[in-house]
């Protein structure tokens, strides 16, 4: 097994996931199975508590794992499925230290942090290293790590000291470590003390860098980065330079430019690997079609405006698997994405007589939009906004998708508007509504709210007489269920959907039991689609998600002719044409 960590230094938040995710893409293009682990150095057992708005999204895995959002960039640029063990945090790794000495299996001895947490920490990574992460159920060749935070952390300490343990336990030729660092520009100028500095600090803290990358506004020039070779103690080629580029999807490109790829291939002696023929020639072709897809975007001039009406768009990582998604239909659709950020607060009523500027400014980007999208979230925030904007998407006849609360919305807009259900709601909205459309599914906790939502891949059913669908056209008439990842505690109440179907309102795909309804639909209408699970989790930049590609394309008007070469590529598929990769 071969290890990549990669760390950072300076600042957080400078784009180690990228990075760490474009290393693993590189690698697959040369036939090696690749997998993932992210390290997050907080205290909680998972990201599943903690506020969109201070740790951006909450990655949802096929295991029902609330994972940091760097493993939705490892699956989407690998091709992986990971699971719930390939996110390690500081909480999760010491409950298991405690619990083993609970059991005694520590033998009475002092339990400390080295050796029995570093000891588990590295214990942890070899088993999920060696965990197949792809169809194949193959062992992977490459785990590529990424340490959260900056190295000097107090959090990250007992991570830094098993990894420098690890490259030991590895052995020759099986571990390299890449620095991420800031270089900024200062009167003009690329200053490269920071990172002189930053790995002085890994250093002294036990690891060695073999590759520094070197996150800046403009491409270093060749005295910059030959004055960080020599005060780094790195050979000019093992400086790397990761310059802004129009798109993250670029950056893969931008490091293959560099020779990345030859240099860590020379540092982890990648030709001993046993590589397959048939495995180089698929990682080739996936090469192939990321090139020409991610490229053939610098050249699309017609845009498609999206609104995006949310209420955590403040920090527009708290949506960040959304706009990957939309930019994967966009790209398939060969247009511009311009997303329109809409807080769904200032399409209130309430909003006009405090705020009128923003209030009209909301409406304009609604009226404006070519589609209007409502994501999830929880709480009654901005909820009367988020039913304001699918209403005037139902009756403008402008393409719509709501995700999870988004669909909920639109159903709770329905019953009010075409049922006459005055003051239908959700429970969560509304205790005291005297019409629960939504409402608390029984078999979810109440009272301890970490890990107990209804989560992970779970099937749902096509309902006879769908074929009509436009969403269903997409997955694919000939299926019958599809398999979507879920995060949600509350349900569209069973005892309305008769009143809501007589109305008009399409339930078209329910749960493998027929109790839980899973997405909604409008018959006449450009695209109104509501589905309770999040699809924007797996959605793939090669492959993107159903209910997104169909949105985007009606958005943009192209729907028929996005839909026949869905077709035509589902139909590849199950003929089973190599070139098409999922």
């Amino acid at each position: 097994m071969k290890y990549v960590v990669v760390s950072g230094g300076v600042i957080s938040g400078i784009g180690k996931g990228v990075i760490a995710s474009s290393t693993g893409l590189l690698l697959k293009t040369q036939g090696a199975r690749v997998t993932s682990i992210k390290i997050d150095p907080y205290m909680n057992v998972d990201a599943g508590t903690m506020a969109p708005t201070e740790h951006g999204e909450v990655f949802v895995l096929n295991d029902g794992g609330e994972a940091d959002l760097d493993l939705g960039n490892y699956e989407r640029y690998l091709g992986v499925t990971l699971g719930r063990d390939n996110n390690i945090t500081t909480g999760k790794v010491y409950k298991h230290v405690i619990e083993k000495e609970r059991r005694g299996d520590y033998l009475g001895r002092t339990v400390q942090i080295v050796p029995h947490l570093t000891d588990a920490i590295q214990d942890w990574i070899e088993r999920v290293a060696r965990t197949p992460a792809d169809d194949s159920n193959e062992e992977p060749d490459v785990c590529v790590i990424e340490l959260g935070g900056t190295l000097g952390d107090i959090e990250s300490a007992p991570f830094v000291e098993a990894l420098r343990q690890l490259r030991r336990r590895a052995g020759k030729d099986n571990f390299v470590q890449i620095h991420v660092s800031l270089v900024p520009i200062i009167h003009d100028e690329l200053k490269t003390k920071p990172t002189q500095q930053a790995i002085r600090d890994a250093r002294s803290a036990g690891l060695s860098p073999d590759l520094i990358a070197c996150r800046c506004e403009r491409p270093l020039d060749k005295a910059t980065t030959d004055k960080i070779a020599m005060f780094c103690q790195v050979e000019p080629e093992q400086v790397i330079g990761v310059h802004n580029v129009s798109s993250t999807y670029h950056v893969p490109l931008l490091l293959e430019e560099q020779g990345f790829l030859g240099v860590l291939g020379d540092l982890l002696n990648m030709k001993k690997l046993n590589i397959s023929q048939d495995q180089l020639l698929k990682g080739q072709s996936t090469w192939k079609q990321w090139k020409t897809l991610t490229t053939a975007q610098e050249h699309t001039f017609e845009t498609v405006n999206i609104a995006l009406v949310g209420k955590y768009v403040s920090l527009h990582d708290s949506y960040l698997s959304v706009i990957k998604s939309l930019e994967h239909a966009a790209m398939a659709s060969r247009r511009k994405l311009n997303i329109i950020w809409v807080d769904a607060s200032h399409l209130e009523t309430e909003w006009e007589e405090t705020n009128s500027k923003e209030y009209h400014k909301a409406w304009y980007d609604v009226h404006t939009a070519h589609g209007i999208l409502v994501p999830g979230g929880f709480g009654t925030r901005g909820t009367n906004g988020m039913i304001r904007a699918a209403h005037h998407a139902r009756t403008k006849s402008k393409p719509y998708l709501g995700i999870c609360l988004g669909m909920q919305i639109a159903v709770i807009e329905y019953a009010r508007n075409v049922c006459g259900l005055e003051g239908a709601n959700s429970v969560e909205l509304d205790e005291r509504t005297n019409h629960p459309i939504v409402v608390y599914m029984p078999e979810i906790d109440q009272v301890n709210l970490g890990g107990t939502m209804r989560l992970g891949s779970r099937p749902t059913i096509f309902q006879e007489n769908s074929e009509w669908s436009k969403l269903r056209s997409l997955y694919g008439l000939d299926r019958t269920s599809i398999d979507e990842r879920h995060r949600h505690r509350y349900e569209v109440n069973p005892e309305y959907i008769d009143q809501l179907q007589a109305a008009g309102l399409h339930f078209i795909g329910k749960d493998d039991k027929g109790e839980r309804m899973e997405i909604v639909e409008l018959k006449d209408h450009p695209w109104f689609v509501g589905v309770q699970f999040h699809p924007e989790y797996i959605s793939r930049v090669l492959a993107p998600s159903k209910p997104f590609l169909g949105f985007l394309s009606a958005a943009a008007g192209c729907f028929d002719k996005v839909k026949a070469l869905s077709q035509a590529k589902e139909m590849d598929l199950a003929n089973g044409v190599s070139n098409i990769v999922v």
